[in-house]
């Protein structure tokens, strides 16, 4: 059923308690009220991360719905943007929160239902409900729901929905479940009607909801990317993942590039899995770790490592520590010790000159080695020469040297390089990823596919900030969508080797960077990095779940690409 927007209908009324409904929209512009188990979750967490004041700009976390009810894994409620974000994909919808009265349709726990073309039974937006349900209790067995702006009739003695233009008939019916949640009025002074929390609504300041339900249409919003096919590992890359062959190509091969948007968080406490155990590590620098509700430290451990350039005063220290890879050179450059080596130094510890160039073009700037460097115009130097060419010592491709040297100026400038060529690292490659939190967990569910074991969870968090010299756009804010963000391992020896080096991945600013995301187009926000991630348990729709055979291996291989592999597991 394909129903047009129409206004909802007001209702006043004085009590300082109502019942809360959130709802979310699709891509024709209807609204869908989530069932009121997730209802009280999302509520609930609403209502403690709501902050100290009313407005958009005391909303700063995720909700995620996974840990309400486990087939809505893949979606998160972001709170600043009041989007529902849908992990594996990127795709953003709207959604907003709805107030009614204590003894309404969603109060009594009354929902409505029409059934689709597929056999599934599909829930009327919350004021249709009550709409619905205020009618038949006044005796009007025939129900039009133009009032609300639908062009259909509902007759309650039949349990049928008429399309009055059409006469197409559908089925419906009239469910009692459990209630929706009761909250606290938290609307502006002076409302009187629904209290709408959607973004653009709030951004109205206190003179309540705009007038009219066209207000919720937000037709900017992204419609589904084409998903991954299944029992496969989805890897994709980056616009800046390799070298443009025409003109001056861009130089930022050589960084870490963007990569799809996939996202999987859980807000604060991982999810409740029965009375299973959970036991806990963390690699944070975000200051004190915060216990989640009903996890026992006693079968914990818990650890700190920074994630970015450094960590927060106030950091609590470990209780238990885990032991992780020798600070690198980049990091030690932060915490003022080591130098960073001069750009030039860099150049010559990895490649050798040569006398005679080669007949070939150089990658980087699409000029013959025999003439002088693409970027001689724009990079400077005073002990390369626009000519000099020189060959990279392991994989023994050649480069104009000034070309090499403006690729290395324009990454993170760590001491390490990446042949543009083959991708073979020089040094310790460490990446962009801002400043956050590795959480680990360990539980007793398996995984499919994995039944012999159980399940290793991890968390990550980030929250926005402000980006850094190493960034696409210094001193701009970025954002930080659906995070915390969960990811699944299975416990196993491979599973367990995968750990360790996400550990050393994430210490070297790996995993994340700041970039455009491939599935939004939003810019200045933090997106995945090359290093792919299973953030569903039990599906694999998309691409991103289990069953996998072959992921384990895949990602490994991501790692090594990324320099992470087993020898950094042995110089711990």
């Amino acid at each position: 059923m394909a129903m047009a927007p129409g206004p909802s209908l007001a209702q006043v009324y004085t009590s300082p308690v109502a019942v809360a409904v959130w709802e979310w929209q699709d891509g024709l512009g209807t609204w869908h009220p989530y069932s009121a188990t997730v209802c009280s979750y999302i509520e609930q967490q609403f209502v403690q991360q709501k902050g100290q004041r009313f407005g958009l700009g005391s909303l700063a976390h995720s909700i995620p719905l996974g840990q309400a009810d486990p087939s809505l894994a893949p979606y998160i409620i972001d709170l600043p943007s009041w989007t529902q974000f849908r992990q594996d994909t990127g795709t953003m919808r709207a959604v907003r929160r709805h107030l009614f009265p204590q003894h309404s349709a969603p109060g009594r726990g009354i929902v409505w239902e029409w059934l689709s073309d597929d056999g599934s039974w599909t829930a009327y937006e919350a004021s249709v409900c009550d709409f619905l349900e205020q009618q038949v209790a006044r005796g009007n067995h025939l129900v039009d729901l133009a009032p609300l702006g639908y062009n259909y009739t509902v007759n309650y003695a039949t349990h049928t929905q008429t399309n009055k233009t059409s006469s197409f008939c559908r089925s419906v019916r009239r469910q009692a479940g459990p209630p929706y949640p009761v909250t606290t009025i938290i609307a502006p002074p002076g409302h009187t009607g629904v209290a709408c929390s959607c973004h653009q609504c709030l951004s109205g300041g206190g003179t309540g909801p705009v007038s009219g339900r066209y207000r919720h249409s937000m037709t900017n919003l992204p419609a589904y990317p084409v998903p991954q096919p299944p029992h496969r590992t989805a890897i994709v890359f980056g616009t800046h993942q390799a070298f443009a062959p025409y003109n001056k190509p861009s130089l930022s091969g050589a960084r870490s590039a963007p990569r799809l948007n996939t996202t999987n968080p859980w807000g604060g406490a991982p999810p409740s899995l029965g009375n299973q155990p959970l036991y806990r590590s963390s690699l944070s620098h975000l200051g004190p770790q915060h216990q989640p509700p009903g996890l026992s430290t006693a079968s914990g451990a818990s650890a700190s490592l920074p994630s970015g350039p450094a960590g927060s005063p106030g950091s609590v220290p470990a209780a238990v520590p885990v032991q992780m890879p020798k600070p690198s050179r980049v990091q030690q450059a932060l915490a003022g010790g080591t130098p960073k080596p001069e750009p030039e130094q860099v150049i010559k510890n990895y490649t050798e000159e040569l006398k005679i160039a080669p007949d070939e073009d150089c990658i980087i700037c699409m000029e013959k080695l025999s003439v002088v460097s693409g970027y001689s115009d724009v990079t400077d130097s005073k002990t390369i020469g626009p000519v000099a060419v020189g060959r990279l010592v392991k994989c023994s491709h050649a480069f104009h040297l000034l070309c090499l040297l403006a690729m290395y100026c324009n990454g993170n400038k760590d001491g390490s390089l990446q042949c543009p060529s083959c991708k073979t690292i020089y040094g310790e490659k460490t990446g962009t990823q801002p400043q956050g939190k590795m959480e680990v967990f360990k539980f007793q569910v398996s995984l499919p596919g994995h039944e012999d074991c159980g399940t290793i969870l991890i968390v990550y968090n980030i929250p926005h900030g402000i980006q850094g010299p190493e960034h696409p756009n210094p001193g701009k804010p970025f954002t930080a969508r659906g995070f915390p963000r969960q990811c699944y391992l299975p416990d196993n020896a491979q599973g367990r080797k995968v750990l360790e080096l996400l550990k050393v991945a994430w210490k070297r600013r790996l995993i994340f960077t700041v970039g455009t995301s491939s599935t939004t187009g939003e810019t200045d926000t933090v997106v995945w990095n090359e290093i792919h991630h299973k953030t569903e348990m039990d599906r694999n729709v998309t691409g991103h779940g289990y069953p996998d055979p072959n992921y384990l291996q895949n990602v490994l291989a991501e790692l090594a690409a990324q320099g992470v592999t087993e020898d950094c597991l042995e110089q711990q």
